[in-house]
């Protein structure tokens, strides 16, 4: 089995602090030290697609810009690199969606991936027209991956759902290779949703012991549903060549979040309603010390953004080892960011990816037998 890894494209902004923002809360001013240009972030997928990562996940809501607009452009200077598109089921009719979709396959030569996005929070959710709780919004979304798997399969879709309602729903021409849908949530109804419908199940960088029991969880109701699900799992990432230099950086991040910055965004995220960022919150409880919850594992990242809270953080084997630990435990895909994203897609792809190929345990998309070396990173 060979390790999949996904890179990020910040379109919320870039910097060499932590942008936050994410859940409600707005992105913070370090967002404007690399605006989201397609420019730049064409830089930065580019040397994802060098390095080895498999595709780019792009993130959905108030705080950042439209995914599918600027996948779309950013995937004109790519070959190769497939995008994570992030959305939300309650934005835009299932028939659309399922158009839209196919519609991208062609035009990038199937390199599209879906991150179906429930929505944690009623009042984003309401900014944009939906004022369905959180449940039904699950519920909705179940509906919406029916319709939508429907049409993928070239088949004429009706549903009368207590929801969403199509009649005679068909498309033109069915999408090359079918989109694979990847799909995260903690609470009892997302988990019925996931072994339903999606084929990738995602978690945020929980310790070990938490991950493995999401595993259990939902491959247990995968079972019910006769159905076998990949996992993915979602995390920050902090390499160097020594320890040291590591927590050094972790420890620089660390110093710029201003305590009123801090304060704002834990207010803001405490009143989520999602039982994913609940449990990231939990991890580290607003405190600024007792960081590292696992070997490697910190929580400092959460301190200030919403969402996937957590980074791997030590040497370059330090890494590869917290990762080949999530991979016993059934954990296939990373999906992996760091501040600023364009050098630290370098630590990672020129620290860690050689070594986990050398252990057999990862191989370059391209058929390279490791990352590439001698690539020249941005320097600003």
């Amino acid at each position: 089995m060979s390790l999949t890894f996904h890179w990020f494209l910040p379109t919320n902004g870039d910097s060499r602090h932590v942008v936050g923002g994410g859940h409600g809360t707005p992105a913070t001013a370090s967002g404007r030290d690399r605006p989201p240009t397609v420019a730049y972030l064409s830089q930065i997928a580019r040397a994802a697609e060098d390095l080895g990562f498999v595709g780019a996940l792009t993130p959905t809501g108030a705080w950042c810009e439209d995914a599918w607009l600027t996948t779309a452009m950013v995937s004109q200077h790519t070959e190769r690199l497939k995008f994570l598109v992030a959305f939300r089921p309650g934005f835009v009719s299932p028939t659309l969606a399922a158009q839209m979709a196919s519609t991208f396959q062609r035009q990038t030569g199937g390199r599209l991936l879906l991150n179906v996005v429930t929505g944690g929070e009623s009042h984003e959710q309401r900014a944009y027209g939906d004022f369905l709780d959180k449940d039904a919004r699950y519920r909705r979304t179940g509906e919406f991956l029916d319709v939508v798997r429907g049409l993928w399969e070239g088949g004429t879709v009706d549903l009368a759902g207590e929801h969403l309602r199509v009649e005679d729903a068909r498309l033109a021409r069915v999408p090359e290779p079918v989109p694979e849908v990847y799909f995260g949530g903690s609470s009892p109804v997302a988990g019925e949703i996931a072994a339903r419908y999606v084929d990738v199940y995602l978690t945020w960088g929980e310790p070990p012991a938490q991950v493995a029991e999401k595993i259990a969880w939902i491959r247990g109701l995968a079972a019910k549903e006769g159905r076998t699900l990949r996992f993915g799992i979602r995390l920050h990432v902090i390499t160097r060549d020594t320890s040291e230099q590591a927590w050094s950086e972790a420890n620089r991040l660390l110093d710029g979040f201003d305590a009123e910055t801090v304060r704002s965004v834990q207010a803001g995220l405490g009143r989520s309603e999602s039982e994913g960022q609940r449990r990231m919150l939990a991890l580290h409880g607003g405190r600024r010390d007792a960081l590292e919850i696992h070997p490697n594992l910190w929580a400092g990242i959460g301190l200030v953004r919403g969402g996937a809270g957590t980074a791997l953080v030590g040497s370059h084997d330090e890494v590869a080892a917290r990762i080949k630990e999530y991979a016993a435990l059934g954990i296939e895909e990373f999906v992996l960011s760091g501040y600023p994203h364009l050098e630290e897609a370098y630590w990672f792809g020129e620290g860690v990816l050689p070594r986990l190929a050398a252990e057999g345990v990862w191989r370059h998309p391209a058929g390279r037998d490791e990352a590439p070396a001698g690539l020249v990173p941005f320097a600003s």
